[in-house]
């Protein structure tokens, strides 16, 4: 999960325990990142159950970390992937005061990009917190 495809919608943050943390580029949804399994497989049923106990201990690790430095309101999970067939998982903050409250957040509304410095300074207060 590096190199091209990475680009197109997100940066990587840092290497979990059998994932990848990623900052999604599109940021209506302040520290929204995505936690993608270290491995090239479609399903959570394609690993062991060590594994999928390690994946979703990387996910509330993220989530955790998400919560600490943006203080969402709530956290939604997606795990989507039939158009990208590698198992990974959305965590999209979502606040009382934004759009999208009480709904189904859009997966890529296109509204909000950030410069090299702000997305910068995201990802140092997702590491701050993990």
């Amino acid at each position: 999960m590096r190199g091209e495809l990475l680009d197109k919608f997100g940066i990587f943050i840092c290497d979990l325990k059998v994932s990848s943390l990623i900052l999604f580029k599109e940021q209506s949804k302040p520290g929204r990142c995505i936690v993608a399994y270290k491995d090239h497989v479609s399903e959570i049923i394609d690993i062991s159950e060590e594994e999928r106990i390690a994946f979703m201990e990387d996910v509330a690790h993220a989530a955790r970390a998400i919560h600490a430095a943006f203080h969402p309101d709530k956290l939604n999970y997606g795990a989507y992937g039939d158009t990208g067939c590698h198992l990974h998982m959305h965590l999209c903050p979502k606040y009382k005061d934004g759009d999208e409250w009480g709904g189904t957040f859009q997966m890529n509304p296109q509204k909000t990009y950030l410069s090299e410095d702000e997305y910068a300074d995201m990802i140092e207060r997702i590491k701050a917190a993990l």
